[in-house]
């Protein structure tokens, strides 16, 4: 399931998260990864290599509280957004999963339609933070900052306003592609004066900079009338 946005769900009831696992990955957009007590959370967290976009968090967990894990997580700098479930919306257990640093609380039973609205607004508002940080082949992408880390070279690459809107559009989008129109409206907007070569344009330029070999790429490639993102891509040709 490369390209989908990998969610921790921890949660003691198996029966609840095989439905949220269900849910979630119908379309391809998420990767759900289980755990069912705060230990399994912590090492699915900490596996070398391992990358979340959000965390659906339980409240009882047969080896500790949801909420105590939650305001550990900040402690420890994990700014991704978290979602508590609790089986009681009293406005005193809300405050203190806030207090604990949850993005959001959402009462047993709830619908999953309106959790997966949830979980998408605050994902949205993450990308759009001061924290937000991605994985894209080889490089640490920070949006807010305009800027690629490649840790292994030592490396930091200066984008341009639109060059790290074209990457953040095209990482939402997973292995999809982009169609080059859709694209374009998204990142420069309806505007009858800007066209296709001009995105053609930063694609290129992009494409020097990111890429090991741009005459070959390998990370962010053509495909169906568009653009996507290989988050394998660069990995593999840097190896």
């Amino acid at each position: 399931m490369a390209g989908a946005r990998p969610i921790l769900i921890a949660d003691d009831d198996q029966t609840l998260r095989q439905m949220l696992v269900e849910q979630l990955q119908i379309d391809g957009e998420f990767e759900a990864i289980e755990a069912g007590s705060v230990a399994e959370a912590w090492e699915k967290l900490q596996k070398p290599g391992a990358r979340f976009d959000a965390i659906i968090l339980d409240v009882s967990l047969p080896d500790g509280d949801g909420r105590d894990f939650c305001a550990d997580l900040r402690r420890k700098g994990k700014r991704i957004p978290i979602i508590i479930l609790t089986g009681s919306d009293d406005e005193t257990d809300v405050v203190r999963g806030l207090d604990a640093g949850a993005n959001d609380y959402v009462a047993k039973p709830f619908r999953i339609a309106e959790l997966l609205a949830r979980l998408r607004a605050q994902m949205r508002i993450f990308e759009n933070s001061e924290d937000a940080v991605f994985a894209i082949g080889p490089y640490i992408f920070r949006p807010s900052a305009k800027l690629l880390q490649e840790t292994a070279k030592n490396r930091r690459i200066r984008l341009t306003e639109k060059e790290a809107a074209i990457l953040k559009f095209l990482y939402r989008a997973g292995t999809r592609p982009v169609p080059r129109q859709v694209l374009l409206n998204e990142v420069w907007g309806y505007n009858a004066a800007v066209t296709t070569h001009t995105l053609e344009t930063h694609i290129y330029r992009l494409r020097q900079k990111i890429e090991p070999d741009p005459t070959n790429a390998t990370l962010l490639v053509t495909e169906g009338g568009g653009y996507r993102l290989d988050p394998e891509g660069g990995k593999t040709a840097i190896a």
